[in-house]
């Protein structure tokens, strides 16, 4: 999964995060309430963790943003406040789950799991295909001419915004943004990296090219 934590105590974030990204989970982690919300907004999450005091903006307000926007990536509250009024106000603002602090991160993963099981909604797009090439993003399976490509969590993050975006060309700076949510330019190749290793897999075996590189401008995935 993709996942967006907005936790500013440094502990209980480590924890998070070591966790998370020991079973294969993408984490972007934010401190503050409106950087969190900027993420939210700008960018495709499977999951959001949202602390419910935060610096900047509250998690509540940032969850009422979130749902008055009309986005319905899943949202688990984490907090302190464990009276059932607050549990109450979380679930009614809009949170899929809420878990009050200190908690098992055994517990955090199977509630996660269990939004992952959730039927998706009529409305939500489950597979994407440009040409032969077929990216299922429930399963989080990529496949063309029917053979299976492994990718790496980060690597099938970038196919999947190229796949969105078919046709279109993607800049370095809005693949940084979007898939690294960076908003400064780090000076290093991790784009130009990961686009050789995505090519490497989706393109190399195969007779045609999807994913082009114009030079001086970006790269385009060619439908």
């Amino acid at each position: 999964m993709n996942i967006l934590l907005a936790e500013d105590d440094v502990e209980t974030a480590s924890y998070i995060l070591k966790g998370l990204s020991g079973e294969g989970h993408v984490v972007d982690h934010v401190t503050d309430g409106r950087e969190a919300l900027t993420q939210a907004t700008v960018q495709p999450f499977d999951l959001i963790i949202l602390d419910r005091m935060l610096p900047g903006l509250d998690g509540l307000s940032i969850l009422k943003a979130i749902r008055a926007a009309r986005i319905k990536t899943p949202v688990i509250l984490l907090t302190a406040m464990g009276a059932v009024d607050d549990r109450v106000e979380g679930l009614r603002a809009g949170a899929d789950d809420y878990m009050v602090k200190p908690f098992a991160f055994v517990e955090l993963l199977a509630r996660i799991d269990t939004i992952a099981r959730r039927p998706a909604l009529k409305d939500e797009v489950t597979e994407l295909r440009v040409g032969d090439l077929k990216l299922d993003l429930l399963r989080r399976e990529v496949t063309r001419e029917g053979r299976s490509i492994e990718l790496q969590p980060r690597e099938f993050l970038l196919l999947k915004y190229f796949m969105e975006r078919p046709g279109r060309v993607q800049t370095r700076t809005i693949l940084l943004e979007a898939v690294w949510g960076l908003s400064f330019d780090p000076k290093t190749s991790v784009v130009e990296t990961h686009i050789s290793r995505l090519r490497n897999k989706i393109d190399k075996p195969f007779a045609k090219a999807l994913l082009v590189t114009l030079h001086g401008v970006g790269y385009v995935l060619q439908p």
